[in-house]
């Protein structure tokens, strides 16, 4: 991931290169240069600022038993999302954390909590390189995850001087659960058409051979 976005804004940084030379306006791109970099710093310092004071929020939450809160609360939608491995009993505590932590914006925690989830639901699955469904969704609950605080976003506005900052909370909770929920709906009906064209395949490939022989001349 980190050599693709190296190659997009190696690229990005050449055409605008050539575009200063051929519309001779190379001193406004040196100068934009030079303030891009000032600022970058003084964002980064302010960010640090407010995401460590979000993060130490966030860190007492989950000490205190918030996600675990949380994950009992969500439990019944998991029982939706990820029926087999409910059943099983596999992996269910960690993908609960990983959500909670997810939407109380513990980026940090929630990420080795998502990798211990993954492999578990790899193991479970058989180790076989594939994925399963439930490893689809889950990977897909994690991009299009349900945000409770937005940190960063909080933290990139009040840096920009927002007055007030918080005043997309409740947009960020709207959309957020929209696009959750469109993304699990689609992860899902995929895996349904994946599963029918499988099966529609393997009995296509079992029939008889005067079966097929038939359908083919009927077609």
């Amino acid at each position: 991931m980190i050599h693709i976005l190296g190659k997009i804004f190696s690229i990005i940084s050449i055409i605008s290169l050539i575009f200063a030379i051929f519309t001779g306006n190379l001193s406004q791109l040196a100068g934009a240069m030079l303030d891009g970099a000032s600022k970058a710093v003084t964002l980064t310092l302010a960010l640090v600022g407010t995401m460590g004071f979000w993060s130490g929020v966030m860190c007492v939450l989950q000490d205190i038993g918030v996600c675990r809160l949380l994950a009992k609360v969500i439990a019944p939608i998991l029982k939706f999302i990820f029926p087999e491995n409910c059943k099983k009993g596999i992996a269910t505590d960690e993908i609960a954390a990983n959500i909670s932590a997810n939407m109380l914006g513990l980026g940090n925690a929630a990420t080795p909590i998502g990798i211990q989830a993954m492999k578990a639901l790899s193991k479970a699955n058989g180790d076989d390189g594939t994925a399963s469904d439930d490893m689809i969704t889950f990977v897909v609950m994690n991009t299009c995850a349900v945000s409770l605080m937005p940190t960063t976003l909080i933290a990139l506005r009040r840096a920009a001087g927002s007055a007030n900052p918080f005043s997309i909370l409740i947009p960020v909770w709207i959309c957020s659960v929209v696009c959750a929920a469109v993304a699990v709906f689609f992860a899902k009906a995929f895996a349904l058409f994946s599963h029918a064209g499988y099966k529609m395949k393997n009995a296509r490939d079992s029939a008889p051979p005067k079966t097929r022989e038939s359908k083919a001349g009927t077609e």
